[in-house]
């Protein structure tokens, strides 16, 4: 195995494998929220994201309603203590932002509550903002 510039891997027949996963950018708390979730949730919640990270869609995210397209999806995991949540996006280029972290509590439906609704469209604002901050960043290289 050879390392190439790019950051692909060159293996044996010329066949050549990307590498570059996008980076990981926690909005507000999200990553104090999920360091407070149970390990095997947080485990799962990880591995999902790493996922989005290269590109790709694990088989728990699913888009998140009431945000106009499929840029911000959730993934749901049940654990013994409850139901908890992990939302992200995916619409911006430059990174995976993960937007929000949280055990739902609420008992009717499966829907959203709305509080929570309100903290995840706000970040993703904010995830669109340190977005630009970044292309702003590179365009000045």
């Amino acid at each position: 195995m050879k390392n190439i510039r790019d950051g692909s891997y060159q293996f044996r027949y010329n066949h050549v494998v990307q590498t570059s996963e996008k980076p990981l950018i926690w909005i507000g708390s999200s990553k104090k929220d999920l360091m407070g979730l149970p390990v095997s949730v947080r485990k799962f919640f990880g591995h999902a994201l790493n996922f989005a990270q290269c590109g790709e869609q694990h088989d728990a995210a699913k888009v998140l309603k009431g945000f106009g397209g499929a840029g911000v999806l959730e993934v749901v995991e049940d654990d013994t203590a409850g139901t908890y949540r992990a939302v992200y996006t995916v619409k911006f280029k430059e990174a995976v932002f993960v937007l929000h972290c949280f055990q739902k509590k609420s008992k009717s439906g499966i829907s959203t509550p709305k509080k929570e609704m309100e903290i995840i469209h706000a970040r993703l604002k904010a995830a669109s903002a340190v977005a630009q901050e970044i292309r702003d960043g590179q365009s000045q290289h």
